[in-house]
């Protein structure tokens, strides 16, 4: 495919192969963005911040909506590209096709909620005849920085509320899935989105990133990905706004009084979805120790039983890890915690990119598979005593994007969701449950800012006062 810069779809002579990572077949080549490329697509996004901010909230509404149906007629050909490009199974790539429809669909209704309010200012001092109002207006260029596990959905997750709100939109996709997001910038322009709207630049991070974040034309930054590459963007992004969404090691406290079956039925749900690369994938399983026998009998069946393979083939539950380097780096972190004294209770051997879900028991909470954010298809389950302790070994980490709890003990639920360190907090269920609606982000170096349309276009846009002196 080629890429989008300045109105035109470009290609280069130098290229960057798509491999499936299942078979490292090449699906498809991009271009490798240089220097001049970034600096076109800056001018054009500049031009286009402000034919952006002049579409009534009524156009970009109709743009979003038209954008959601061109989607929803090409769901089966997006979820094909999602599953070959980044390795998770067909039902996944499937469904995130289909919340991307839901995104966009939420991002078209916020562009016609976008309001102010007014502002009492008789009720200050001296502020009698004076009337205030507040507006939101663009940011301006916004640039979107996405990650390889959810190619499409979080690209929508970014573009749909910056267009929402006015602005023009420089996306950098992941390297490895670059696909999704230029098919998806295919369907906004077709769906009557200026050509000065959009830009999608592919190649390196390195490359592009530090150039497109760094400079002052760009207002507005929203990433998600690691927390290394977000602390980089920050220190180079300067003076402008900026939404971080990085990662965790998502915590589940598993109380004695809860339903076992119940809480394995989860944890095999949400620990190895997308092969575990999935930011609020349940990592850590922090178990009552009256029960954790009882668990990992209850857990251990549950994982065997996913199939792995060819993530295309509709039988296969586990597919590949997006590069073979990270399912050799997962295999390396359960070696290790082994050596250390833990133990695999089921899965532990690797093929090719293929890593097999995995168990691993008798975890410390320093061992690196447990306090480091393994971003794969194994969980580390841990023995605690008492709730004050599982709250504790829960916040003992530099994360907090996601956790868990399962109890019937409305006080202990209570206390979970008072204490605990994340963002999002799930009672009765695992870490990685997100309604595309929602507000979504995290606390401490799970980054800051929240996704969610409602949530996302009011931080794609900037609040002005206007104050009225009145003489009468």
């Amino acid at each position: 495919m080629k890429m989008y810069v300045a109105g035109q779809w470009v290609d280069k002579p130098e290229k960057i192969e798509v491999r499936n990572p299942y078979d490292n077949s090449v699906i498809d080549t991009v271009p490798r963005a240089d220097a001049g490329d970034i600096e076109r697509a800056l001018q054009w996004a500049e031009r286009g911040a402000r034919i952006m901010a002049r579409l009534s909230g009524l156009e970009r509404y109709k743009i979003l909506m038209k954008a959601a149906e061109l989607i929803a007629k090409r769901q089966e050909e997006l979820g094909q590209t999602i599953s070959k490009e980044e390795g998770k199974v067909i039902a996944e790539g499937r469904l995130e096709a289909n919340r991307a429809i839901e995104t966009i669909t939420g991002s078209a209704e916020e562009a016609k909620r976008l309001h102010g309010e007014t502002v009492p200012l008789d009720a200050a001092p001296g502020g009698a005849g004076k009337f205030g109002v507040t507006i939101r207006v663009p940011c301006g260029v916004v640039a979107a920085i996405t990650p390889f596990n959810f190619p499409l959905n979080l690209v929508c997750h970014k573009v749909g509320p910056a267009i929402a709100g006015g602005n023009a939109v420089i996306v950098k996709p992941a390297t490895d899935t670059p696909l999704s997001a230029l098919k998806l910038t295919e369907i906004l322009l077709e769906a009557g989105l200026p050509p000065e709207g959009i830009n999608a630049l592919t190649g390196s991070g390195g490359e592009i990133g530090d150039r497109i974040v760094s400079d002052r034309r760009v207002r507005k930054i929203t990433f998600t990905g690691s927390r290394d590459v977000g602390e980089h963007i920050c220190r180079a992004a300067g003076i402008k706004r900026v939404t971080m969404e990085l990662g965790s090691n998502s915590p589940v406290i598993v109380m004695p009084d809860a339903n076992l079956d119940r809480v394995a039925a989860a944890v095999a749900a949400t620990g190895y979805a997308n092969a575990g690369q999935v930011c609020i994938s349940t990592q850590r399983v922090l178990t009552a120790g009256k029960v954790y026998g009882d668990f990992l009998d209850a857990l251990t069946p549950k994982v065997a039983a996913l199939t792995v393979g060819n993530q295309l083939d509709e039988g296969v539950k586990v597919g590949p890890m997006v590069r073979e380097k990270e399912a050799v780096r997962v295999d390396e972190w359960v070696r290790e915690a082994v050596a250390s004294g833990a133990r695999v209770v089921t899965g532990g051997r690797r093929q090719g990119a293929i890593y097999e879900p995995t168990v691993v028991a008798d975890v410390k909470p320093e061992m690196r598979i447990s306090c480091d954010e393994l971003f794969g298809p194994a969980v580390a389950v841990t023995p605690f005593d008492d709730i004050d302790q599982a709250i504790a070994l829960a916040n003992d980490s530099n994360y907090g994007l996601a956790a868990g709890i399962f109890t019937e003990n409305l006080e202990w639920a209570m206390k979970f969701a008072r204490e605990v360190q994340s963002g999002n907090l799930h009672v009765n269920w695992g870490p990685q449950w997100r309604a595309d609606l929602m507000p979504y982000g995290g606390l401490k170096e799970s980054g800051f800012g929240k996704e969610g349309p409602a949530y996302a276009i009011q931080e794609m846009t900037e609040l002005k006062m206007v104050v009225f002196h009145l003489s009468s």
